[in-house]
């Protein structure tokens, strides 16, 4: 029995020995934003070494930067990379292409040769991706066109109103349509890549990856997800931006747009108007947000019951809890806390 598992085993080891690693390029620019090409090419890379040092058959990846010009490029941050080459150098098939966002994908657009390359990617890429406002640049050579796609989340209405023919989904982590995969603001991109490594690799490497990056493998809820206090601008009144503060403090408190209103000394209807004015959401949707997000954290740090959860929240009832995550997160407390278990085991573990 056991001579047989070695069998099996030199076998895999000879299957792994005989593919070449995947290829993967991804595509810079001066004014880039660093994140967006350190973060999936660390993912693919502690891929590569998973499956070397475990003996997988996997072939693992073979990656490669490139940029405008072959040599350093200066990111947003003034990080300064060096691609290995330029994308006209690029020959043969390719199984995975991904662009990098930031600032200077603008003037990307503008580089017809550039706009005809990445269109004619489909022919020769498995698949093909962007991180952040990289969506622009696919968008601009056409291969959006008629899919959903996502991206940053401050750049979401840009890309509709520039590209009408994409289907943009402004609360998705990443969105896979066919062999495009397009990921939201900056360290989704992680999340996109993570996703890609568990699909070539399997469950088990992706894990280990994700263990290595104190990361999340699959992170829940989307880009609503990201803080209530980051979502909404700070009030230019003092007692208004001093209530925000007290919001996430007091989750099981009164508040109610009467009770917030006598707190900050004004009528519940001036209240109201001030507040959605100053904050960009109703008082209403804004508690929501915040009770959401505390409850969020206390899911991810506590083992609390989902029915104490609901009272210490201010929600007071499960079902309300339920229908305020489903609408704010597109995931239920009790789905939250199982997919946070896999992250929290991958970070404890790290």
């Amino acid at each position: 029995m056991q001579r047989g598992r070695r069998r099996t085993r030199t076998q895999r080891l000879r299957a792994g020995r005989s593919r070449s690693p995947r290829r993967v390029v991804l595509l810079a620019y001066p004014d880039c934003q660093s994140l967006d090409v350190t973060g999936p090419l660390e993912v693919f890379a502690m891929a590569h070494e998973a499956v070397v040092e475990g003996g997988l058959a996997d072939p693992g990846y073979a990656l490669t930067l490139v940029g405008p010009e072959a040599g350093p490029l200066r990111c947003s941050s003034g990080l300064q990379l060096v691609a290995e080459a330029s994308w006209r150098s690029l020959r043969g098939s390719l199984d995975t292409f991904l662009v990098a966002g930031g600032a200077g994908v603008r003037e990307m657009l503008g580089d017809a040769a550039l706009v005809r390359f990445v269109a004619r990617l489909e022919a020769r890429a498995r698949r093909i991706a962007s991180v952040c406002s990289g969506s622009f640049l696919l968008a601009q050579a056409g291969l959006l066109d008629g899919r959903s796609a996502t991206t940053h989340w401050a750049n979401l209405a840009q890309l509709a109103e520039a590209f009408p023919a994409v289907d943009v989904d402004p609360d998705r982590i990443f969105v896979r349509d066919g062999p495009i995969i397009t990921s939201a603001g900056v360290t989704a991109g992680m999340d996109m890549a993570l996703a890609l490594v568990e699909e070539d690799c399997g469950r088990e490497v992706a894990l280990q990856v994700a263990r290595r990056l104190v990361l999340f493998l699959q992170r829940p809820g989307g880009q609503s997800q990201f803080s209530t206090q980051l979502s909404h601008q700070l009030a230019e009144r003092a007692p208004l931006r001093e209530l925000q503060a007290w919001i996430p403090a007091h989750p099981d408190a009164d508040l109610s747009v009467e009770a917030l209103a006598r707190r900050v000394a004004m009528s519940p209807r001036n209240f109201a108007r001030v507040f959605a004015r100053e904050t960009g959401a109703t008082p209403a949707r804004y508690v929501e947000r915040v009770r959401v997000e505390v409850a969020r954290r206390r899911l991810e740090e506590s083992r609390v019951g989902i029915e104490t959860l609901a009272d210490e929240c201010g929600f007071g009832s499960v079902e309300t809890l339920r229908r305020a995550f489903l609408r704010n997160l597109n995931v239920t407390p009790q789905d939250y806390r199982v997919r946070f278990r896999v992250g929290g085991a991958t970070q404890a573990a790290g």
